[in-house]
């Protein structure tokens, strides 16, 4: 269970202290006596502490933020079950010390730790969530990473990559209407100021409805609900329940019907500030006691809300002399003044932004007051005439509702009467903007000599609503009767530019001089007014100005940003004048967190910075941070360090690129009652070379090693995912030197949600018509994503230049495009998160003018690679996805989806007539400094084609490779030994044969340096030859790697290889940790291989587990159109040696063999590897010859490969050689009935005569020698079927006898 990281602080006495304290109860068990271990006894009745200072902080904010005050308890924390009656369950409280009591109640306490919410993140199971849809479609408990194709979201919320778990009910395919609908269990109780945080994610297109309901009782009330439209990737949604008596549930459903068919997802489902108080013998100074023996601070009295759980603090006795107006029978004492009127209403949504219920009664039934003005034509509302008694405050508390618009507005302005004088209104109180669908607690103290009144105004904007409910004057507040109210002019308050209304302009534009701007241009860091006022009011400023230049306060909780002068705050010593942005109490009574934005801003150009002073010291808890809000999303740019200093700082922010619109959201959590001078500000805020069109001269530098800085290139800050520029570390290391600096992209970033990350250049203009971009990737991992680089232009598609998908094993591989240009492009490499474990990296990239050699690779995925197909254009790129099946595969080679695309030419007669040629015709490549091998998957049709023709063109030297034969179903692979000394080309050629519904197509072409290897077999020290390590989605959609061992890599592997015994040396590996719950297995394939009554398969394999672990566990497979067969099987737990195996294999089809890496338990960390395979086609498995040589512990690392004789040869030379444990079997089959075990007990000294001879130097069966013999046993063996039987050498006497084996 992922847990989230609220704040919150003692309660400290505020004696006559007029502000509220953001402070809450820590104590979640009471202090007392010891409770024996064996009890069962609940605790004695406690609160879970109030998260009212928690927030959902921006992401990646650090866990370190988490405050651990924790009351001493005096007992053990342990784990015990508790027999808790039923109305103490699921009430938010810990009745018990393992909170047992909390578990399955919509939410899951994984731990009492203090400051958790109650969360449910579907890591471990639903939480008590149930299905009660009646329409067939269900919600489920699912990942991505378990469904094979079309995951309802790629990853989870919590974790972020698709090895997470959520709720969801997938894509509709009926042509009725359905509900999806998802209840949680019942809950008992829920105080004033809970909150709902889930997160919901809508995929494959739409829904018709979202819902969120509470049933309470028999009344149901909508918390939320939305139509949409819906932005792509996961989405927060945050509501407040209000105060609930008694037992309730939460229901989230989903409607979709014919039109709106969409896939929905739900996860991180929290329950924040949900718990009453609990009871205390004594109250903290300036507290009040409740009935219930519950504590709560004293301005909590009469203010609407029932915060001691028992109403007791909002009783007719307490409050009687209170002026409560609920609008339930009227408006009361207030009256409307002249204008637009406000509507009194009884509830039931007037739009999607109405209220679903008042604030008295939390009810859909109540009644409250809304603003029913036209935009730019405010609603007033006015109170009778009013008088301060005494030497106190009257005081006025509201609730307050703004949702739907952006320029929402509510006032309040203070009339008073003076003797022989009129005074205009006062601004005391201001709200503007979205706040959200929740009632906000507001409170005006007014301390006056003279008669006054109050007044409300409301501001609709376009879809907005204005909102009051419950207006409470305090006891001290006299009405004077009999007094006519005023005539108020409207008030002339501050208004932002936005808004501003001068001579010919239109609403929402801003005039300066003779020029009207319009809205998108304000604050576009490009000025169009000549005194650049449509700049002034956009975040830069240094608060001298009242209007704080654009930064506007949002908090709806227990703290606030305010303009304060340096003499009033008591903050940093050096700020002796001038003013600045503080952090200061508020009455808010929702989340905790201080909340500042700008207005709408952009686009920005990717040198965009943010220069600032701050100070901040909140000891030693809290936060400040700064937030770009962009798509409904935040994301976190920047975070004062949390040993911060009282004095100001300066510091600069990188804001990048960003589109129109995105804001800029400073939030900051501050324990204000804590020792010293706790506090946090801003000063001097400077957006610095954020217009587009700023460019400098490092723009140009698009060649570019890292090492210093990123040159050209910049991040693209459209989705919460980065390239880094990364020194070499023990992982990974850069291409350039081995020690400096490349780009990196960790795909599984901790909590990052987008799908791609970008890194860009400006506007580039070109050299010449071609130039050659060339760069050094990195793509290693057991499910790394995909790589693009592409060239782009405002307002174009972007043209595709090249891709590489999936691991390409542990190393730096060049690659290039030639960029053809027209007008000024841009260039980007695009990082797309499809894969969730690996290392992507760039390095050394490098602009030359003129066109690129041909590439050394090529799958066609994104072009064709330059290859050319002369003037009749014959031969085509296509996809069968695109609706071209009938002339080609079904799928290609590279990704084995109809998506995929590959180079197909139709032979049939009308388009090929026989014996006629089309020819594919590559780049020039360059010579080659040594043989390479040229390799191809070719797919012919099953109606014979003809003949394909592969041919290389040295100058006047050709070597050509024919392959004319009956088609099928698979792709096959071709190869080609190459030897050039010039430049040269590769030219493919379909001869046709004249056939109706005929083809021929070739995909992933390839040039690797060394000979080509035979069908079936690998060294693996150039690549993974013709075997496949394809991800398998069905299989959990991970895939086999290729590594050395000298090379960083941050996944477990072998120290040595066995080819050459080396560090240098090369081989496949699988680590089996990255394998999680419900994940299958990775699949190594090799090519198609013809039937065989008997052929032999040689291979060496290594595993490496913890020695108290059985886990990994590796298959051989024959893969046939007949289905799959196991042959051979391994697993257990063994020493980190290379052990060599044979099996022999018979197949009368055409078959793959499959190498099957899987887990036999839990995840652990632990490599599968292979090397050195051999298929021996037509050969029965022999009887190996026993080397000669002494089997002795290898050298380095945790591996015991030996390094033999031949240790040091070049690449391709073999070497025997033995390793610490050697088995010698002509087959091992997994089955039941047949066992691996020691021969007739004997001890190496108690050994009968061999059946086949050790190694020749160990001539009697000296127990130093360490051979003895094993037999295979079948029982009943069938007659005439000899006994299987050999050496094994177990020199280290600790190894034993194996599970399994030995």
């Amino acid at each position: 269970m992922a847990l989230r990281a609220p704040f919150w602080w003692t309660s400290h006495s505020l004696g006559s202290q007029p502000f509220p304290s953001p402070t809450s109860h820590v104590g979640v068990w009471r202090q007392g006596d010891t409770v024996p271990l064996t009890s069962c006894k609940p605790l004695e009745r406690s609160s879970r502490p109030p998260s009212s200072l928690a927030m959902r902080l921006p992401t990646r904010l650090l866990s370190v933020l988490v405050l651990l005050m924790v009351q001493s308890l005096g007992r053990a924390w342990v784990s015990n079950p508790c027999a808790s009656p039923v109305e103490a369950q699921c009430d938010f409280l810990c009745d018990c010390r393992d909170c047992s009591d909390e578990t399955q109640c919509g939410y899951n306490v994984a731990s009492p730790s203090l400051g958790t919410p109650f969360t449910c993140d579907f890591e471990q199971d639903p939480c008590g969530w149930q299905d009660i849809s009646t329409s067939g479609y269900n919600w489920v408990r699912d990942r991505a990473g378990a469904q094979p194709e079309g995951p309802v979201a790629h990853t989870d919320h919590t974790r972020g990559t698709d090895l997470g778990w959520y709720m969801a009910v997938g894509t509709h395919h009926g042509t009725q209407a359905s509900i999806a609908a998802l209840r949680s269990p019942v809950i008992r109780e829920a105080g004033p100021a809970c909150e709902l945080h889930l997160w919901c994610h809508v995929t494959s297109g739409d829904v018709a409805e979202l819902q969120l309901e509470l049933t309470h009782r028999a009344e149901t009330l909508t918390l939320w609900q939305s139509s949409g439209p819906w932005r792509p990737g996961w989405q927060e949604l945050v509501v407040t329940t209000g105060r609930i008596q008694g037992d309730f549930r939460v229901t989230f459903s989903a409607t979709r019907n014919a039109t709106h068919r969409g896939a929905v997802a739900l996860d991180d489902v929290e329950f924040w500030n949900c718990g009453l108080p609990a009871p205390q013998a004594t109250c903290p100074l300036g507290h009040h006691h409740c009935q219930n023996a519950a504590c709560i601070e004293s301005h909590q009295l009469c203010d609407g809300e029932d915060n001691c759980g028992d109403g007791s603090d909002e009783d007719l006795l307490s409050c009687s002399q209170h002026m409560i107006t609920d609008f339930e029978t009227g408006l009361g004492l207030w009256t409307y003044s002249e204008g637009s009127a406000w509507n009194h209403s009884t509830g039931g949504p007037k739009g999607s932004a109405w209220p679903h219920r008042d604030h008295s009664r939390n009810s859909p039934q109540g009644s409250f007051l809304v603003s029913m003005a036209m935009p730019g034509n405010p609603a007033m509302l006015l109170s009778p005439q009013l008088q301060a008694s005494g030497s106190h405050n009257c005081s006025l508390i509201f609730y307050h509702y703004l949702h739907g618009s952006e320029d929402g507005r509510l006032e309040l302005l203070l009339q008073t009467q003076s003797p022989g004088t009129s005074q205009a209104p006062v601004l005391l109180r201001q709200r503007h903007g979205e706040l959200g669908t929740s009632w906000v607690r507001d409170r005006v103290d007014i301390r006056s000599t003279h008669p006054f009144w109050i007044l409300l105004t409301g501001d609709t904007g376009p879809g907005g609503v204005v909102g009051l409910d419950d207006l409470i004057l305090s006891d001290h507040c006299t009405v004077t009767p009999g007094v006519v109210p005023p005539h108020v002019p409207w008030p002339k308050a501050p208004r932002p530019q936005q808004s501003s209304l001068q001579g010919p302009c239109q609403p929402g534009q801003l005039a300066c001089r003779d020029l009207c701007v319009p809205p998108e241009q304000l604050c576009d860091f490009q000025p169009q007014c000549a005194q650049g006022e449509d700049e002034h009011e956009c975040g830069t400023t240094d608060f001298e100005s009242a209007a704080a230049r654009g930064w506007e306060d949002v908090s709806i909780g227990q703290l606030q940003w305010v303009r304060l002068a340096a003499q009033e705050s008591g903050g940093p010593s050096k700020a002796a004048a001038g003013h600045f942005l503080s952090v200061q109490r508020a009455w808010g009574q929702l989340r905790a967190e201080a909340r500042a934005l700008t207005p709408v801003l952009g686009p920005s150009g990717p040198h965009c910075e943010l220069h600032m002073a701050y100070h901040f010291h909140s000891q030693p808890q809290g936060f400040l941070a700064l937030a770009v809000v962009e798509s409904g999303s935040r994301e976190l740019v920047w975070q004062a360090p949390g040993s911060s200093s009282r004095d100001w700082t300066v510091d600069k922010v990188l804001l990048g690129a960003h589109h129109r619109p995105f804001r800029l959201e400073l939030v900051a959590l501050v324990d204000l009652d804590g020792p010293g001078q706790q506090g946090a500000g801003v000063d001097n805020m400077t957006m610095r070379d954020c217009s587009p069109t700023v460019t400098t001269e490092k723009d140009r530098e698009v060649t570019c090693n890292f090492e210093w800085d990123a040159c050209g290139w910049h991040l693209g800050h459209l989705t919460d995912v980065h390239w880094h520029r990364v020194e070499s570390h023990s992982s990974g290391h850069d291409h350039t030197t081995g020690q400096g600096f490349f780009m990196l992209l960790d795909p599984a970033e901790p909590r990052s949600h987008g799908r791609q990350a970008h890194l860009l250049t400006e506007p580039q203009v070109p050299v010449a018509r071609e130039q050659c971009l060339s760069f050094w990737f990195h793509l290693h991992g057991p499910q790394i994503g995909t790589l693009r680089l592409a060239m782009w232009r405002d307002g174009e598609e972007e043209v595709p230049l090249w891709s590489g998908s999936g691991t390409h094993g542990n190393r730096w591989h060049q690659a290039w495009a030639t960029l053809h240009h027209q007008l000024e492009p841009s260039t980007k490499y695009q990082g797309l998160r499809d894969g969730y474990h690996g290392i992507m990296a760039l390095d050394d990239v490098t602009m030359q003018p003129g066109a690129c050699p041909a590439p050394q690779r090529c799958s066609f995925e994104d072009s064709t690679c330059s290859f050319s197909s002369g003037g009749q254009g014959l031969w085509r790129r296509q996809a069968s996805a695109l609706g071209h099946a009938a002339s080609g595969p079904w799928t290609d080679h590279t990704t084995e989806t109809a998506q995929g695309h590959y180079m197909v030419v139709d032979t049939s007669p009308d388009a090929l007539p026989r014996g006629h040629v089309a020819s594919l015709t590559s780049e020039e490549h360059w010579p080659l400094p040594q043989p390479a091998c040229l390799t191809f998957w070719y797919h012919l049709s099953q109606h014979n084609p003809g003949t394909l023709q592969v041919r290389v063109e040295e100058g006047d030297h050709h070597q050509t490779l024919s392959i004319s034969e009956h088609g099928g179903l698979v792709w096959r692979l071709g190869s080609m030994a190459v030897q050039a000394k010039q430049a040269w080309r590769v030219v493919f050629e379909a001869v046709a044969a004249g056939v109706e519904h005929s083809y021929m197509a070739v995909d992933d072409v390839l040039l690797q340096d060394g000979p080509c290897p035979q069908p079936g077999s690998c060294d693996f020290e150039a690549g993974l030859c013709g075997w496949s390590h394809l991800a398998w989605p069905g299989l959990g959609g991970y895939s086999w790697d290729w590594s050395s061992g000298a090379t960083p890599s941050p996944y477990l592997r072998p120290t040595v290889d066995h080819t050459l015994g080396t560090e240098a040396g090369h081989f496949a590996f699988f680590e089996t940790g990255v394998l999680g719950d419900g994940s299958r297995a990775a699949w190594l394939r090799s090519e198609p291989l013809p039937a065989t009554e008997a052929s032999c398969l040689r291979f060496w394999y290594h595993m490496g587990f913890p020695e108290h672990f059985y886990k990994g566990e590796l298959q051989v497979l024959l893969v046939s159109v007949r289905g799959q067969l196991v042959v051979w099987a391994e697993g257990g737990r063994l020493r980190h040696q290379w052990l060599k195996a044979q099996v022999e294999v018979a197949s009368a089809e055409e078959f793959q063999v499959v190498f099957e890496a899987t887990l036999g338990g839990q995840p652990v960390q632990g490599p599968i590897a292979l090397d050195d395979i051999e298929y021996l086609a037509g050969q029965h498995c022999q009887r190996p010859t026993v080397s000669p040589e002494t089997p002795q512990p290898a050298r380095g690392g945790t591996g015991y490969t030996r390094r033999g004789a031949g240790a040091g040869l070049s690449r391709g030379t073999r070497t025997q050689q033995p390793t610490a444990l050697t088995t010698f079997s002509s087959t091992r089959i997994k089955s039941p009935s047949l066992q691996l075990s020691p021969a007739t007990p004997r001890s190496p000294v108690q050994a009968l005569a061999p059946r086949v001879a050790p190694p020749q130097h160990c001539h009697t069966l000296d127990p130093r020698c360490g051979w003895v013999p094993y037999s295979v046993n079948k029982h009943p063996r069938p007659q005439g079927q000899p006994e299987l039987s050999g050496w094994v050498n177990v020199s280290s006497l600790a190894l034993g006898p194996q599970k399994g084996g030995v």
